[in-house]
């Protein structure tokens, strides 16, 4: 059955519910008030809920483009021989993309898990360009074999997390060099010479 093209007014309520929910969320995270945001938008919370039946749905309308965005580079990086050093800025991407919101970690963390979430559809899309990404690193020996995407991208989700609870100038890039050097595969000389 095909949906029917929404009215004009049921466009411009929901085009105000995203842009602000985006600013609400921006404020005071992904935890912020349902209530808040429909006020704001000057509709009524059924309308917000017509629009988007949970918090989550709210979310994946919001996210949608930024984990698309995440995915599409993925596969830009893939173009080029895959290096560590595509993994990590890969990464880096990933942990200021998931520090858009204050509780976003969390949030994508669980839709890559639940696959009955809204946000698992879009989660899982960045997820497979990450997996993809990685495992070319891995082929190349660019990057350990021994680790997995889901493992990178729950620590890299930590360190948004880490940074949205305590800050810090450059904290995110320190410790995001500190993965760097743990994924990276360390070449052992076969010089006898070299120690």
């Amino acid at each position: 059955m095909s949906s029917a093209p929404q009215r004009a007014d049921a466009r411009r309520n929901r085009a105000r519910l995203l842009e602000t929910a985006h600013a609400l969320f921006a404020e005071r995270g992904t935890d912020a008030s349902l209530e808040e945001v429909a006020r704001r938008a000057g509709v009524a919370i059924g309308t917000l809920y017509r629009h988007f039946p949970t918090r989550d749905d709210l979310l994946a309308a919001l996210l949608e483009r930024s984990l698309r965005e995440l995915a599409d580079e993925a596969e830009v990086r893939l173009a080029a021989p895959v290096t560590a050093e595509a993994v990590v800025g890969w990464l880096r991407t990933f942990a200021t993309h998931s520090g858009t919101y204050r509780g976003l970690p969390r949030s994508v963390l669980v839709g890559l898990d639940e696959e009955g979430s809204p946000l698992h559809a879009s989660c899982g899309r960045m997820q497979g360009g990450a997996a993809r990404l990685m495992t070319a690193a891995q082929d190349a020996g660019a990057v350990r074999a021994d680790v997995s995407t889901e493992d990178v991208l729950a620590i890299v989700a930590g360190i948004a997390w880490v940074v949205e609870q305590v800050g810090g100038e450059g904290r995110a890039d320190r410790l995001i060099g500190l993965v760097r050097d743990a994924l990276t595969v360390v070449r052992q000389s076969t010089d006898p010479e070299v120690e």
